[in-house]
């Protein structure tokens, strides 16, 4: 099976580390990728923590577009209650224009965290903006669709707007749903979208979103990307050690970094029993395992797209060093045929109801 891959940055802050130096490391992450022959970058979104230290992937996207030449940037993803969607689809539409068509917009409902409260309008009381997720993206995919677009629902009342730039070409970028729940997956399968799958689920609960999927839309949709942890090594035990003592450094404080919005407590996972169950999902050992459990996974859930999280170790050197070692000891194995990326690979966003209002749940 051939597999297209690429690197997934979610500028993880560990101990130590300015925001500035993460945030360098990101940007050189990403121009070490397109050297080392990945398909594209993916950059999180993540706000007040050092899980992830960038409050806004677009305006990422935007700067790696400008950093890079070959690969595609996507989104990892932008949270839609949390920001308007036609300024949401303005942003993407315009990045797609200047980067000659190398965006790939990923969305999502987010968490129940204080973000919402403090972007999405949440109060005690007040209903969850996130249930306003499907409306939203009907509209950013009214707007990538060149559609006139009119907030008639009851999450967005705005007169009707023509949203410029339009759709480079007539060609939309491609967007993406994160799946963490079985809401997301029918609201990317009713639109007939493809889905993001996170990195803390396993094979089997992915195979079963890609098939639960695939009944709600009543087709196979092509374009599912599958989240890895990916380090390599010399050898398994070298590979599984440094992810095993380097991973908890930057998972206790990023993890305990969740607020919720209702002030509630929220329990986190033990930092190392995560650790261990990344080690045992994804990509960590020597190339050959590598090679073996990416294609393993795009086996066993139907998906011929995996992102590589790389930063793993922390250390900036390390990082280049595992995604050169990565292009060159396990991508030439899993290579997508010659001209089966770029953008007619991607999956289009072109089912969105005429009128931009809220379409199916």
């Amino acid at each position: 099976m051939r597999v297209r891959v690429g690197v997934l940055l979610l500028s993880a802050q560990f101990p130590g580390q300015s925001h500035t130096q993460v945030l360098e490391r990101t940007v050189a992450s990403a121009v070490a990728a397109e050297a080392a022959g990945f398909d594209d970058v993916w950059v999180a979104e993540h706000h007040f923590m050092s899980y992830g230290v960038c409050p806004s992937a677009l305006t990422l996207a935007g700067y790696l577009l400008a950093a890079t030449t070959r690969v595609s940037v996507g989104t990892a993803i932008c949270v839609l209650p949390t920001q308007h969607p036609v300024a949401v689809a303005e942003q993407a539409l315009l990045l797609d224009q200047l980067s000659g068509g190398r965006l790939v917009l990923g969305v999502g409902r987010g968490g129940p965290w204080i973000d919402l409260r403090v972007f999405g309008g949440a109060d005690d009381g007040a209903a969850d903006p996130r249930a306003g997720f499907p409306e939203a993206l009907d509209h950013v995919l009214a707007a990538f669709a060149g559609r006139p677009v009119r907030g008639s629902g009851p999450g967005y009342r705005f007169p009707e707007v023509q949203v410029v730039p339009g759709p480079r070409g007539g060609k939309p970028p491609a967007v993406l749903v994160a799946a963490t729940s079985a809401e997301s997956v029918e609201t990317a399968a009713r639109r007939r979208l493809p889905v993001l799958l996170g990195m803390h689920a396993d094979d089997g609960e992915k195979a079963r979103m890609v098939a639960d999927h695939r009944r709600l839309a009543g087709t196979a949709v092509g374009g599912h990307v599958s989240t890895h942890l990916a380090y390599v090594a010399d050898t398994d035990g070298e590979a599984e050690a440094a992810m095993r003592a380097r991973l908890p450094l930057w998972l206790g404080p990023g993890l305990a970094g969740y607020r919720r919005a209702d002030g509630a407590a929220h329990p986190t996972r033990d930092p190392d029993e995560y650790a261990a169950l990344l080690c045992r999902l994804h990509p960590v050992g020597s190339p050959e395992t590598c090679r073996r459990r990416l294609v393993r996974t795009a086996a066993a859930a139907g998906v011929e797209h995996a992102i590589l999280m790389v930063e793993g170790h922390g250390d900036p050197g390390r990082t280049l060093e595992n995604i050169r070692r990565l292009g060159a000891e396990v991508l030439p194995a899993l290579r997508v045929p010659p001209g089966s990326g770029g953008r007619d690979h991607r999956a289009r966003g072109d089912t969105a109801p005429s009128s931009g209002s809220s379409g199916p749940p």
